[in-house]
């Protein structure tokens, strides 16, 4: 059996969450990056709040700051010669960036990951269906790797830019899995595919889907689980640490591996920690996985709660519990008024006479803003009196009246097929 490495106690993990905080400062001060950073930070009292808290934050334009030809003699704490593999961050917001991993931190990496399909009850029986990106972006071979540690079948799919999506049907058809592992987004685009092909996604081998990195709303939550007719399992991580919390079956958060990572909360305009179950933005520092990349103190852009764990008879009952609070990411300002994405995304996947939608703003021949809404309707339905549902439920969320326009099944799904998240907002404008 493969050793999970879970603590036996609370009191067993405070003390490898403080032994190895310790140890991720005196490998960031091999770093010339941080020895100016680190300067007066007493390593006997790196478990008060206040010592801890001098530690300067980390963020990704920090890191960007550093000339890419420079990023390795500046930053990292181990020799070339050590490095085993490169993960490419999201890059989602700037230049992306590309961090060394060591075998040892491919070791803790993918036990993180092991732990994920433990804690959903994921046995040798399973056959996992991996749909995230394969690429230099970690997650996929990280959830196969992991699956195949555990005896686990991997199905290495990608996204639909690695493997057709109607070719992913085909396997889920054939193969049988009976876990499928990928984004939220593109799980809706394969369900969404599956109905205008006739194919009964609900009626398949699938029982388990894991979704990790993007935010899962509860509309999301529901229309995959309508239309996979599967138990979701919400995951987190980031490429700076890895996977870092997880949902076990039952529970509304995820539990946080905080002897794997020291896990704080702070006030994003202060800096200044934030109490139990208030929402505040993640700070992460990597305790294992940090041989190479010493992420001290990272910002993670992320707004989040954490709670102490409530306990339990599961290894996993020992961890705190963390929320993700979705960010405004997005919206569009339509005369006025700010449509926020989360917002409409939920109401429209909560619709379960919806398929599949994409948002769009234009400028009218008037020069006037307008909201237009490309709807996919289930089969069989009056799209006059949808149309009317939708339109009235627009206007009491937002006060904005849509145009709305309906598509043939499958028609966004093919739009979709090469993304890895799918554009559902597109703003027109000039």
């Amino acid at each position: 059996m493969v050793d999970l490495r879970w603590p036996s106690s609370r009191a067993d993990l405070a003390k490898l969450q403080s032994a190895r905080k310790r140890r991720a400062v005196e490998l960031a001060l091999r770093a010339p990056f941080f020895r100016d950073r680190l300067k007066g930070i007493n390593l006997d009292r790196l478990d008060e709040p206040e010592v801890w808290a001098k530690i300067p934050v980390l963020t990704k334009d920090q890191l960007r700051g550093i000339p890419a030809e420079q990023f390795h003699e500046q930053f990292c704490t181990a020799p070339r010669r050590d490095v085993v593999e490169y993960w490419r961050s999201g890059g989602v917001t700037g230049r992306p960036l590309f961090y060394p991993r060591s075998a040892e931190d491919m070791d803790w990496s993918i036990l993180c990951f092991r732990r994920a399909f433990e804690v959903i009850g994921a046995t040798p029986d399973d056959m996992a269906h991996v749909s995230f990106p394969l690429g230099i972006h970690p997650v996929a071979h990280l959830y196969a790797r992991a699956g195949e540690d555990l005896g686990i079948g991997t199905i290495w799919c990608g996204s639909g830019s690695n493997t057709p999506s109607l070719t992913q049907l085909e396997l889920i058809r054939d193969l049988k899995p009976s876990i499928w592992c990928g984004m939220g987004s593109y799980g809706i685009h394969l369900a969404n595919l599956a109905e205008a092909n006739g194919f009964d996604l609900a009626g398949s081998s699938v029982q388990k889907i894991i979704v990790a990195a993007e935010p899962l709303s509860p509309a999301k939550r529901q229309k995959l689980e309508r239309s996979w007719g599967a138990t979701v399992s919400d995951q987190f991580g980031m490429t700076e640490g890895a996977l870092v919390s997880v949902q076990a079956p039952g529970e509304d958060g995820l539990r946080m591996w905080t002897d794997l990572f020291f896990c704080e909360v702070v006030d994003e305009a202060t800096g200044a920690p934030v109490p139990d179950g208030e929402i505040g933005a993640l700070v992460i520092t990597a305790l294992t996985n940090n041989n190479v990349t010493p992420f001290l103190r990272w910002y993670s852009g992320d707004l989040i709660s954490i709670q102490p764990g409530e306990g339990g008879d599961k290894p996993c009952s020992l961890f705190p519990v963390m929320r993700h609070a979705r960010r405004t990411v997005g919206f569009f300002k339509v005369r006025g008024v700010n449509i926020n994405h989360n917002e409409l995304e939920d109401l429209m996947f909560y619709n379960a006479s919806i398929t599949d939608f994409k948002a769009e703003v234009y400028n009218s021949e008037g020069g006037l803003d307008v909201l237009r809404l490309l709807i996919e309707p289930k089969r069989g339905l009056d799209v006059e009196d949808l149309r009317r549902s939708i339109g009235a439920g627009v206007m009491r969320t937002f006060e904005v009246t849509p145009e709305i326009a309906f598509l043939e099944s499958g028609t966004l799904g093919k739009e979709f097929e090469a993304s890895i998240k799918a554009a559902r907002f597109v703003d027109k404008r000039g």
